[in-house]
């Protein structure tokens, strides 16, 4: 009786989320997917869309299909074991903060990082990597895991395909995967898409160790595999050369031994400049428009600043163009505005240098909802003014009134609710003139400005 009505219950529950004609499973805020036991929920060419609670069990969740799937939302998406199943070389695409507590099993197709991270805490692992079915993180990402490694002999944590050995007690490590180029000492070169935090927080003198750096040919970068040598950073801006003991072309492998200490690791040929590192890259909606804001630490070479729109997440059009500072060792702020944004858009920038050569910054999808709007009321006013906010996102409102001078003279925070919203102001202790209120509310991501006038 009690598995009939758990079973009734979860398909009361995906009635309710797959409301979408976007071919998306959703959750809606307030709702909870409860997946009961080893539960197997297939999504064929969908995305997930965490707004409320999902509760994972034992369950395993496949992306399936011959179309890349996008998971995002405001929840915590906690998967136990997460299976990638797409064809033609797609992807399921990462768009928050993801855990695979079990397992990620790797069918067909990837698995884009997108600049986000996946967590495997201290017992998930990744399993049947191969050339055309892995993990990538193009613009940026990690995979995490929390090992305790007490004089290990070839351990592989979580199986990102770092293995590490040493007399030593470490104690806990943090091992990271990483899969951006990274350059040299002399601020030129590139690596191999992949790159390796080894950060134990006990012991991290004297070790004496070895680590075995695995790779993928399509991480390669067009470097050549024979020459394949580690470089090593303390604080991921300089790096020192420290040679190879080991290296296996068929096997793809570099290993190193007499290792001291651990830090960030990678394997390079000192050829290929990177014109760009960005530091920053983010999206704002502000009144109807879209702000986009990014920074570079340094510039190369470069050119130029494509931006890129998309409704989709996979056709892009060029909806703006900014020059780039060609050569640069400060750090330099860029923005741009949307001003016709579609509903709910995906963004990214291509930065390209001098030569043609192109790298693309994570995709960002708009929080910009039509059904977000704003009135404020009456206007002219006297004592009172209000203000109605329509949402389809909970969160805290913050109304700020500024005089004709710029100065803040009310600040005021709501609660709202995934309805319409009426937040009442008192304003009798303010003179009769012109001011302009700001709304702020979903984090700060969503601001609406009015001008007002109280009589």
């Amino acid at each position: 009786m009690k598995h009939t009505i758990r079973k009734l219950l979860l398909s009361f529950l995906l009635c309710i989320c797959f409301y979408n004609l976007l071919a998306q499973l959703t959750i809606t805020p307030g709702a909870h997917l409860y997946m009961s036991g080893a539960t197997q929920l297939t999504l064929n060419n969908m995305d997930f869309v965490n707004n409320g609670i999902f509760t994972r069990g034992n369950s395993n969740v496949s992306f399936n299909g011959n179309a890349s799937s996008f998971i995002s939302g405001s929840g915590a998406v906690i998967f136990n074991n997460l299976e990638i199943n797409k064809t033609a070389g797609n992807s399921v695409v990462l768009q928050r903060f993801t855990v695979a507590s079990n397992q990620v099993n790797f069918t067909a197709g990837y698995l884009n990082l997108n600049g986000f991270d996946l967590g495997l805490g201290n017992s998930g692992s990744l399993n049947n990597e191969q050339e055309t079915s892995r993990a990538i993180g193009p613009t940026g990402g990690h995979i995490t895991f929390t090992a305790t490694l007490n004089a290990p002999a070839n351990a592989n944590p979580g199986n990102l395909g770092a293995r590490i050995s040493t007399s030593q007690n470490m104690g806990t490590v943090l091992v990271r995967r990483g899969h951006l180029s990274q350059v040299n000492s002399f601020g030129q070169g590139s690596s191999v898409f992949r790159y390796y935090d080894i950060n134990p927080l006990g012991t991290n003198t004297n070790l004496n160790a070895t680590l075995q750096f695995e790779y993928f040919d399509g991480e390669l970068n067009s470097l050549t595999e024979n020459t394949l040598v580690f470089w090593r950073s303390t604080d991921n801006i300089h790096w020192t050369n420290e040679g190879f003991d080991t290296r296996h072309t068929l096997i793809n492998y570099v290993g190193k031994s007499g290792i001291n200490s651990f830090s960030r690791w990678t394997l390079s040929s000192p050829n290929n400049p990177l014109p760009v590192h960005f530091t920053l890259f983010n999206i704002k909606c502000e009144d109807n428009n879209v702000l986009i804001n990014w920074k570079t630490a340094q510039e190369l070479n470069s050119s130029h600043f494509n931006i890129e729109r998309s409704a989709d997440g996979i056709n892009w059009a060029v909806i703006g163009k900014q020059a780039a500072a060609g050569y640069s060792s400060t750090e330099r702020s860029y923005s741009f505005i949307d001003n016709n944004p579609v509903q709910k858009g995906f963004y990214r920038l291509a930065q390209y240098d001098v030569d043609g050569r192109v790298q693309y910054t994570k995709t960002l999808r708009s929080t910009c909802d039509n059904s977000d709007m704003v009135k404020v009321w009456p206007n002219p006013f006297n004592e009172m003014v209000f203000v109605n906010i329509s949402t389809n996102n909970k969160s805290q409102a913050t109304i700020k009134i500024f005089d004709s001078k710029g100065a803040l003279v009310k600040d005021q925070k709501a609660d709202i609710l995934p309805v319409t919203n009426q937040v009442s102001i008192d304003t009798k202790n303010l003179p009769a003139g012109a001011y302009r209120i700001l709304i702020e509310w979903n984090n700060g991501l969503i601001r609406k400005t009015e001008q007002v006038i109280k009589q």
